[in-house]
């Protein structure tokens, strides 16, 4: 995969309910089970944790990853058609089970995969998406503004 200047990734720990962050290398990351391979190692896991990858790429997409022990990862992907023109977005809508057509691409920004995976949070799947989709809102103020209701802003801002 090619190496990107304007990638950020970083995954959350919480145990105790307290969250720990942690950069995440996804460089290296070629199928799905490596976006979850990086996670681990990068937290150092032992399995039955919740975790949440905040992934955000150039100022165009990005995806959230929830782990939790060992149920399927459940995935939100701002922009579903990521997966159709970037390799790694393509990982993500995998993960999220999206079907993504590179042959006729849909120009508009459709968010994609679980909306409710943070509503045990308070994050409800229509803040989720309406966040997603304001107009002006860039990825990296989306994913502060979630940390900031989920309590790990913090964390975030000491990653970034």
């Amino acid at each position: 995969m090619p190496t990107r200047t304007n990638l950020f990734a970083a995954a959350f720990l919480r145990t105790n309910g307290r969250w720990s962050g942690a950069e995440v290398d996804l460089s290296e990351a070629e199928i799905a089970d490596d976006v979850g391979d990086a996670v681990g190692e990068a937290l150092g896991l032992t399995g039955d944790e919740l975790v949440l990858l905040c992934v955000e790429v150039e100022d165009e997409w990005f995806a959230l990853v929830r782990y939790e022990g060992d149920l399927d990862p459940r995935v939100f992907l701002s922009d579903a058609q990521a997966g159709a023109t970037d390799p790694l977005g393509e990982l993500f809508a995998e993960l999220a089970g999206i079907a993504v057509d590179k042959e006729t691409p849909d120009l508009g920004v459709r968010p994609g995969g679980d909306f409710e995976l943070l509503t045990d949070f308070g994050l409800r799947a229509e803040e989720l998406l309406e966040l997603s989709v304001e107009e002006g809102m860039l990825p990296a103020d989306v994913l502060s503004v979630v940390a900031e209701r989920l309590a790990f802003g913090d964390e975030l801002d000491r990653l970034r």
